[in-house]
């Protein structure tokens, strides 16, 4: 079972496009910063220093929106191990109902920090991640 990590996010007058609601780039631009917290909260301080992660590929899935105000809690997990220096992570924004408003599937790769090439995740950076 993978670690799961959750985030609120409330949607300020900056967040909302000329249709009222949050803009597709905030969307991803909070995926990111959830995937960023997650790293940040459970990854081992010496992965932290010697890694980077770049995202290679997004898929979002828009089922609803919120407005200027709303606040919705994002939950991200890996729903599988590592494929050499590649992970998928997923994405779930809920409201306060709990419906799913906006599904994301992106696909992450790490880097060493020092040289910028591609870095096969270890075991033990991805174990953080990955069991409960």
């Amino acid at each position: 079972m993978s670690r799961s990590y959750t985030l609120p996010f409330t949607a300020g007058p900056e967040h909302i496009d000329s249709n009222g609601h949050v803009n597709n780039t905030v969307w991803l631009q909070w995926v990111q910063d959830i995937g960023t917290a997650h790293w940040q909260a459970h990854a081992r301080p010496q992965d932290r220093d010697a890694c980077l992660w770049f995202v290679t590929r997004h898929e979002i899935d828009y089922r609803g929106n919120v407005g200027p105000g709303d606040t919705v809690t994002a939950r991200t997990w890996i729903p599988d191990p590592p494929q050499g220096a590649r992970f998928v992570r997923c994405v779930e924004f809920r409201d306060a109902e709990g419906k799913v408003l906006v599904g994301a599937r992106s696909v992450w790769a790490m880097i060493d920090k020092a040289s910028g090439r591609p870095l096969r995740i270890r075991p033990e950076i991805a174990a953080p991640f990955l069991t409960d």
